[in-house]
């Protein structure tokens, strides 16, 4: 894709977005195609890249090249068993920086795709043109609307292997968009396109006349995503679980290190520790030196106005910090072979706690070929169940929020440290 700017391009480059999305799809669907079109349309492959996959197409005796290659290397080093359970793949205009986390296909591995959606603003689900919407599509996204992605889009692959049929596409279409709107995500863009041919997926297709939306590149350049903890109902104020208490040179410095999960901080704000205690933020310190303000995802140390009794696994929050609880329910995704049964006993891992908590009892587990719900006596892998959990000791726990910022955590088996599971907190003191 030519762009052309009379802005300096280091201008262009302080005022350029980055965007986290993430593709998924069933096998065969044509996602290696799909991100290798991408990755080549915008120019981002070097030129001795493509010419080895024009070449090794050529000798398979291929009309096109194949742009699958671009990414079969790590799909091959999955196939032998090497742990690269997502793989991330970065690409740029001159709107926005992308970062892509291309996850497996398979059934079994819905596991990574939780991993690859849990860190993204925009999901991309490929569909075969000629299968139309499957149990996979439905499953990925039904995870999509479990994390609190607000943007879907529906990429109908292999468009041209039915003749670009704008009737198939409309079936497809108005049966995706129903679905995805009965899981309450309102912003679906869906778009005919050939990865193998690039109908519409960097540049406008003359081949489908009878649409006139965006292309998938247009589409992730133009929609407006950043706006998670700010004007939501589920909006969280500031949030930073202390990692690791500080000491330097003598009893003058104690500094509290840890990364901004939500909101933001600036000198001078008072904040609120638990058990009815509070303080002010004399100082935001950097590994780039001293802030006046810092927000979501920066980690920093903050200094404050009064000593107070803070460790490791100690929330510092926003006047808005969340009450203690001791049982909480969630929705979870089996991360594990090995089962988990209702009355076990298991630890949490819940930002930078780490505490004893039991499964009180599975309440549903998701049908996701019917979308419904049914009664269960364990979660198995790749399971996504709703379930009651009670903690040791009180913690203040926040409902989950976009991209795993708060409300997340991790279930693991106490006696080998195994994860069992990933969960987002659903309701707080359930009856």
């Amino acid at each position: 894709m030519t762009v052309t700017s009379t802005e300096p391009s280091s201008e262009i480059l302080q005022q350029r977005q980055t965007l986290h999305l993430c593709t998924a799809g069933s096998v065969d669907d044509g996602k290696s195609t799909f991100v290798g079109r991408l990755l080549h349309d915008t120019k981002s492959i070097l030129a001795d890249q493509l010419s080895a996959v024009e070449r090794t197409s050529r000798e398979r005796g291929l009309e096109h090249p194949d742009l699958s290659l671009l990414v079969d290397g790590l799909r091959a080093e999955r196939e032998q068993g090497i742990t690269i359970d997502v793989a991330y793949r970065y690409f740029s205009t001159a709107r926005r920086t992308f970062i892509l986390a291309d996850t497996p296909g398979h059934v079994q591995y819905t596991r990574n795709t939780v991993t690859g959606v849990s860190t993204s603003e925009v999901v991309v689900l490929l569909s075969d043109a000629r299968h139309g919407i499957v149990s996979q599509t439905k499953r990925h996204l039904a995870v999509a609307a479990l994390l609190g992605i607000k943007h879907v889009v529906l990429a109908v692959n292999k468009i041209d292997l039915v003749d670009y049929s704008a009737s198939i596409f409309e079936t497809i279409r108005d049966e995706f968009v129903e679905l995805a709107r009965s899981k309450g995500i309102t912003d679906v863009q869906v778009i005919p396109i050939s990865a193998l041919l690039g109908d519409n997926v960097v540049n406008p297709s003359e081949h489908t006349p009878w649409y006139d939306g965006p292309t998938v590149l247009g589409y992730l350049e133009e929609v407006e995503v950043h706006t998670q903890n700010t004007n939501s109902e589920n909006s969280t104020g500031f949030r930073f679980p202390i990692q690791y208490v500080i000491r330097e040179g003598s009893q003058d410095y104690r500094g509290y290190a840890g990364r901004i999960t939500s909101g933001e901080i600036a000198v001078g704000d008072s904040v609120d520790l638990g058990q009815e205690r509070s303080a002010t933020v004399t100082h935001i310190d950097s590994s780039d030196g001293a802030l006046n303000i810092a927000g979501v995802d920066e980690s920093v140390v903050l200094r404050l106005s009064a000593e107070n009794d803070l460790a490791r696994g100690d929330l510092i929050a926003a006047s808005d910090r969340p009450e203690d609880t001791t049982i909480f329910e969630a929705t979870i995704v089996g991360l594990s072979e090995q089962s988990l049964r209702a009355k076990s006993k298991l630890k949490i891992r819940y930002g930078t706690s780490l505490l004893q908590a039991r499964l009180v009892g599975i309440t549903s587990v998701l049908d996701i070929d019917t979308s419904t719900e049914h009664e269960a006596q364990t979660v198995e892998l790749n399971d996504i169940a709703t379930v009651k959990i009670q903690l040791a000791q009180p913690l203040p726990i926040d409902l989950y929020n976009a991209q795993g910022r708060v409300g997340s955590f991790l279930l693991i088996d106490p006696s080998d440290g195994n994860t069992l599971a990933a969960g987002m907190v659903s309701d707080l003191n359930p009856s």
